[in-house]
């Protein structure tokens, strides 16, 4: 318990401190609590005592027993308020906290991460995972802590007048911990297999969405309702199972702390009756009995949380075990943006993609990189943005190895169109705005221009304005890889990776999108993937990519005369769409 306890001090971070004051002010608030107790005990005793000489009772005691419960009613609420206050400020703000540093460690991650770990897994650890957290936390710590401090005082205070009380109450304490510890041993053994339920749950609910046009198309429908259908039940199964079994234990350990609180009173007036404790003493036991654990029994619901509550640390622990590219890079602008790849082999596990490459590319000059599917060339361009680390050799840029950058100062200096565009949930503007976060209204208007995708924004009722769905589901294909284009026009970084740019653009506007990409390329360094042959022919180099090593390379003349791979995919590009191999542009 104390080790979860010092997991959750550790996590909140710089936010310990409101945590650790939430705690106190409970224990304030408790004491205050327990005020009335000491009112009615000197009431009872000045109703004997005047009982006893026969006089009135004094308004002096009225007033004393007014005000003490008076300034108990107005501690409390004091103590409440900045109790519930510095809880709630903390848990929220350290996993707030947390939720930005994950999304921060998230981007220095190799791609393979994502690949290991399902959408689900991941999306649970910043909100299901860290809702249970925010929520649980703050509660279970002020309970525990409090609950212990309040019957232990209190229990040290009626041994003081009879060790046999004191002992019954000592006892009660000890054998509810020890049905506390058993629970928390089921929990531990079942709070991961619940959070693994919830973590499916999350990933069927994900695949069944983003794969909703394929389950309509197929007319899977039903197969996939069935799929959700049985994540949910056995997430129902596993939260049904979890309280069944804690309901019975939390039963038990409160029902500890009741006959405890029973035996103290009855203990209080065996004593009383035998002579060996007077009047006040026994009135003071008795009354106190009432309350003396009505904390304590809190802590058995909050301990069956604790459990959770360190399984979900340890997950988001693992994101934050889990190695980063950058971890011993450093901020560094290169003078020039020359890019090059020395005997570099990479393995998607145990595939080889990339087989001992090694080529050049001189800064502000453009290769091609061509070849049959799966050769490897989007992982080349991928290395290069170090979206994955190689298996041996080195890419460098400037002359320095990539793994020198940190993620941030590296990729300042790339801009990439992807062959698939997502867009995120917001207006076309601030999806253009992407590629320079502070960047003008004219500026982001001129970038679309140049991408040949003014004139269809303004034509919609809101026009930059105008909110497109999460991953730019309102839009076409070609729009949305024209607000790409925008997006990396805007950026204006040295170094183009352009990866299919044109694939989804229809022919009237393929034109238009070469020009401005003529533009935005213009004295950078550029890496181009493309199967439209026609939009390689100009470029400085073109590296065609099979097997995993470079098979040829040269300008697209020099490729045509040696009648080898490349003009093989000239030929098969011209029985396909009626191509000329004229040598001319």
């Amino acid at each position: 318990m104390i080790k979860i306890l010092k997991k959750i001090l550790c996590f909140s971070g710089k936010h310990k401190g409101q945590l650790v004051r939430a705690v106190w002010y409970h224990i304030f608030y408790s004491v205050f609590e327990a005020l009335p107790v000491a009112g009615i005990l000197y009431s009872l005793t000045a109703i004997a005592e005047s009982k006893a000489d026969g006089a009135p009772l004094s308004i002096r005691v009225i007033l004393i027993t007014l005000g003490i419960m008076l300034i108990s009613v107005a501690g409390r609420i004091l103590f409440h308020y900045l109790a519930n206050r510095e809880s709630s400020t903390a848990c929220f703000s350290m996993c707030a906290d947390q939720r930005i540093a994950i999304g921060e460690r998230l981007k220095r991650m190799p791609m393979g991460f994502f690949n290991t770990n399902s959408l689900g897994e991941i999306t649970s650890s910043v909100t299901t995972t860290m809702n249970e957290i925010e929520a649980m936390a703050g509660t279970a710590i002020t309970n525990i802590v409090v609950g212990l401090v309040h019957a232990v005082i209190l229990t040290l205070v009626i041994t003081m007048f009879h060790w046999k009380i004191g002992l019954i109450s000592f006892a009660a304490i000890l054998l509810g911990l020890w049905v506390n510890g058993f629970l928390q041993k089921k929990s531990m053994e079942i709070a991961p297999e619940k959070q693994d339920v919830q973590a499916s749950l999350a990933s069927a609910v994900l695949e069944y969405i983003q794969g909703i046009s394929v389950v309509k198309a197929y007319g899977l429908g039903e197969t996939s309702n069935r799929t959700v259908d049985r994540a949910i039940g056995e997430s129902c199964h596993q939260n049904l199972r979890f309280e069944r079994l804690f309901t019975g234990l939390t039963a038990l350990y409160s029902y500890i702390f009741k006959a405890a609180a029973c035996g103290v009173l009855m203990a209080a007036c065996c004593l009383f009756a035998g002579g060996e404790l007077s009047l006040f003493n026994a009135l003071t036991i008795v009354i106190s009995s009432f309350v003396m654990y009505s904390y304590i029994e809190g802590v058995g619901g909050s301990a069956s949380l604790l459990e959770l509550i360190d399984d979900n640390l340890n997950r988001i622990q693992a994101v934050y075990e889990a190695p980063v590219l950058d971890e011993n890079g450093a901020d560094i602008q290169p003078d020039h943006f020359d890019i090059e790849f020395k005997d570099v082999s990479f393995s998607y596990d145990t595939r080889k993609i990339l087989d001992h490459v090694d080529l050049r590319i001189p800064e502000r000059t453009t290769a091609a990189i061509v070849g049959p599917s799966g050769g490897g060339k989007s992982t080349l361009c991928s290395l290069i943005a170090r979206f994955w680390d190689v298996d041996s050799g080195e890419v460098l840029l400037n002359g320095r190895n990539v793994k020198d950058y940190t993620s941030d100062s590296l990729l300042s200096n790339i801009s990439i169109v992807f062959q698939n565009v997502y867009l995120f949930r917001g207006t076309i503007a601030d999806n253009i705005r992407f590629g320079r976060p502070g960047a003008t209204m004219e500026q982001i208007m001129e970038a679309a221009k140049k991408a040949c995708c003014h004139d269809f924004i303004t034509e919609f009722p809101q026009g930059y304005d105008t909110l497109v769905g999460e991953g730019g589901g309102s839009l076409s294909g070609g729009q949305k890889q024209r607000i790409s284009i925008a997006r990396a026009i805007l950026k204006d970084a040295p170094i183009i990776i352009l990866d299919e740019a044109t694939s989804s653009v229809d022919p009237e506007n393929e034109l238009q999108l070469q020009t401005a990409i003529e533009e935005l390329t213009k004295r950078k360094t550029v890496i181009m993937i493309a199967h439209r042959l026609t939009t390689v022919r100009h470029a400085d180099q073109i590296l065609v990519l099979s097997g995993g090593k470079i098979a040829e390379r040269g300008r697209h003349e020099e490729l045509v005369e040696k009648n080898g791979l490349y003009r093989e995919f000239l030929q098969v590009r011209k029985r396909a769409i009626g191509w000329s191999l004229d040598k001319n542009p």
